[in-house]
């Protein structure tokens, strides 16, 4: 807990304020904070979320990263305590983007909260996206065309819940699935419904509870690896998702019957 009590002990004298008077503001006893701040005890996790909200910094800031080394009003703050990372930006004052490569699309699970991993990430600039939060993630599977499995897919920082709309397409970075990309079918309290673009598959729920974050699809990164068609019109690909989903709506109408 080192680096933790580094932090707060920085923070309080940032603030100007004695132990004693930091041990007021936590309801507890000087002799109680004091090892919190040595290092000698790991404060519970009633303590912590005070320690959080009187310096209005997350838990993960506060024990994963030196606060020394940034600057407090340059961090992006989020809600639900996420993830708390400063906003890069190149020469120009452009909001730089972070890539997740193919290969580090697993260690994404655990690396997202880790400023370190994030710093290791290729950037690139893209102007036109606006303000926000961006981050790439690679395409997987077949479930959402045209996005195919050589492209990236561009998401803006979900802040809150109450962004989030039906029909619209997001990034969702969760505990069972890791980095998967679906369209909003509908919401409730407890849990989102989402479904692929792709109609051979239906939709399904997941829990909030395990989502750790959501990123509201905005633009696409792909190359044209695609052959001339012998034939017009829709691609074979296409016509034969077509016919897939011809066949699922006839067996319904003949499941009623």
């Amino acid at each position: 807990m080192s680096l933790f009590s580094d932090n707060i002990r920085y923070l309080r004298e940032g603030r100007k304020e004695t132990q004693h008077e930091m041990a007021e503001r936590l309801q507890i006893k000087r002799a109680r904070y004091e090892p919190y701040e040595s290092g000698k005890v790991e404060p519970p996790y009633d303590i912590l979320k005070k320690i959080s909200s009187h310096f209005g910094i997350s838990i993960d800031l506060l024990l994963s990263i030196d606060i020394r080394k940034y600057k407090i009003d340059e961090l992006l703050k989020l809600d639900d305590n996420r993830i708390v990372l400063p906003i890069k930006v190149d020469r120009n004052g452009r909001n730089l983007i972070e890539i997740i490569p193919y290969k580090a699309r697993a260690g994404y699970l655990t690396g997202y909260a880790d400023p370190e991993y994030i710093e290791s990430l290729q950037q690139i600039s893209l102007p036109f996206l606006g303000p926000g939060k961006h981050r790439a993630f690679p395409v997987g599977g077949d479930s959402m065309p045209p996005h195919t499995d050589s492209s990236f897919i561009v998401g803006r920082y979900v802040e809150n819940l109450g962004e989030i709309k039906k029909n619209k397409t997001y990034i969702l970075i969760t505990l069972n699935e890791g980095i998967t990309y679906k369209r909003l079918n509908d919401k409730s309290a407890e849990s989102l419904l989402v479904e692929p673009d792709n109609v051979i598959y239906n939709p399904y729920e997941i829990k909030l509870s395990d989502i750790l974050e959501i990123w509201e699809y905005v633009a696409h990164i792909g190359r044209n690896d695609s052959k001339p068609e012998a034939l017009s019109g829709e691609s074979v690909n296409g016509m034969f998702l077509e016919l897939k989903k011809e066949i699922i709506d006839l067996k319904k109408g003949m499941g009623k019957g």
